[in-house]
């Protein structure tokens, strides 16, 4: 089953990701996260004849998704695996040299309105939240305990830690990821709420949270579950480690000259970003292109409500 590219996902910043990756004939560029390829198809348009795209992509059903014009592009090496394994994936398909590597750590509209995965607070749907919904190894068990640490081995879904995981770590990871004042209160109504009836649905969590924080910050701008869905998402896909360990292997792949672009959504991915250029550029390794973030302008905003928390910021290897 296919679905429209555009009506899916419409490409973020895509007139200053051309801007600064600046893909010219012949080139090759890697684009750790495909999604439904609108960057990719517009750096295809730039590096013909012979330029090539190796394009990541961590959930098969997306894959599955792509029109066949996406998918069979003749200069598109099309791979499923998460971006962690960078270096892995450039030697397995000797993906050389490369000229310039993409991020955009955005999720995926397709994730919100079609996966059924419950990432958004707005369907009811089970609590699983992975990309991967086949299977998804973390790369850091939570503390040592055994039991979450078989659950994260065998692809945890955020039901599982909302029903399983003790309260001060689910606080933790509320306050940590979500960045969530009221990380305290939630947690403890998760516990008591899973006590009475396992915690199933994304609609029985926003109402846990609803109950759980004071009813004056109940009609905020921002929907009071969105920090606690957010952290949940990190927590389950490893994010912030995952972001980590591709940053280091961008250097190791990249050709001198290469440039990096990536697209943050919410400030703990930017302040990781952030740093890895600054520490790199500190070592003149990297120079920095962006002195601020770029940002969407107002007219991108209004065509694509989305695009409003992006943040781009670019680099290239010395």
């Amino acid at each position: 089953m296919s679905f429209n590219i555009l009506e899916m996902h419409i490409p973020v910043l895509q007139k200053e990701v051309i801007e600064y990756l600046d893909p010219k004939p012949n080139e090759n560029f890697i684009d750790a996260t495909f999604g439904f390829g609108g960057h990719s198809k517009e750096i295809l348009k730039r590096n013909a004849p012979r330029g090539k795209v190796l394009g990541i992509e961590l959930d098969p059903a997306i894959i599955k998704c792509l029109t066949p014009d996406v998918k069979h592009h003749k200069r598109l090496i099309l791979v499923n695996d998460s971006y962690s394994n960078l270096k892995e994936i450039v030697e397995k398909y000797n993906f050389r040299p490369i000229n310039g590597i993409l991020f955009d750590l955005g999720m995926s509209s397709w994730h919100l309105e079609k996966s059924g995965r419950g990432f958004s607070f707005q369907k009811d749907e089970p609590l699983d939240m992975r990309y991967n919904s086949l299977l998804l190894r973390s790369s850091r068990p939570i503390r040592k305990r055994r039991k979450e640490r078989r659950l994260r081995e065998k692809g945890l879904r955020a039901g599982e830690i909302l029903n399983k995981f003790p309260e001060k770590e689910i606080e933790r990871i509320l306050r940590e990821y979500g960045q969530e004042r009221f990380a305290k209160k939630i947690a403890k109504k998760i516990i008591e709420e899973r006590k009475a009836k396992p915690i199933q649905t994304t609609f029985q969590l926003v109402e846990i949270v609803k109950r759980a924080i004071p009813k004056r910050y109940q009609n905020q701008r921002i929907h009071p579950a969105t920090r606690t869905f957010q952290a949940l998402r990190i927590a389950v896909n490893d994010e912030l480690e995952n972001l980590r360990k591709a940053l280091s292997q961008t250097l190791e792949v990249l050709k001198r000259g290469g440039r990096i672009v990536i697209i943050s959504f919410h400030s703990l991915e930017d302040r990781i970003v952030k740093n890895f250029f600054r520490e790199n550029s500190r070592k003149n390794i990297l120079k920095v292109l962006t002195k601020k973030p770029i940002t969407p302008s107002r007219e991108e905003i209004q065509k694509n409500l989305r695009s409003r928390g992006a943040k781009l910021r670019a680099a290239i290897k010395l």
